[in-house]
């Protein structure tokens, strides 16, 4: 499956953007899908992530709980991350992926096997 995001972009502190990611090639419902972030000389991080059917979404990252929302819809094959009230901090290269279906949602980078090119979110006052 092939996974092209788009959205990224400049935001101001407090503002909204919101990042979708396409898939094509395969059902994007045959995976749980999630999303990551990167800067320079850090770890790349997840910071949610939605089962196959979008009925249960994980926060792994405290500091995007209740700021940012995942939801996908598997009949367009994309999947979609709402992020609101930004802030500098999240300024970073965000990611999607796609991983195999699996009994809890996965939120560590080695279990996903398919990943876009990434986008980049700015935020600055």
């Amino acid at each position: 499956v092939q996974l092209v995001e788009s959205g990224g972009g400049w935001a101001q502190v407090g503002g909204s953007l919101r990042l979708s990611c396409v898939a094509s090639g395969r059902a994007l419902s045959r995976y749980s899908v999630g999303w990551f972030r990167q800067t320079s000389g850090k770890e790349r991080e997840c910071v949610a992530a939605i089962n196959w059917s979008g009925g249960a979404t994980h926060y792994p990252n405290s500091a995007v709980a209740g700021r940012f929302a995942i939801s996908r819809d598997n009949a367009k094959n994309t999947a979609y991350l709402q992020m609101d009230n930004l802030n500098p901090e999240d300024t970073a290269v965000y990611y999607c992926a796609a991983g195999a279906v699996r009994s809890f949602i996965a939120d560590s980078p080695s279990e996903y096997d398919y990943w876009g090119q990434g986008t980049q979110v700015t935020v600055s006052s």
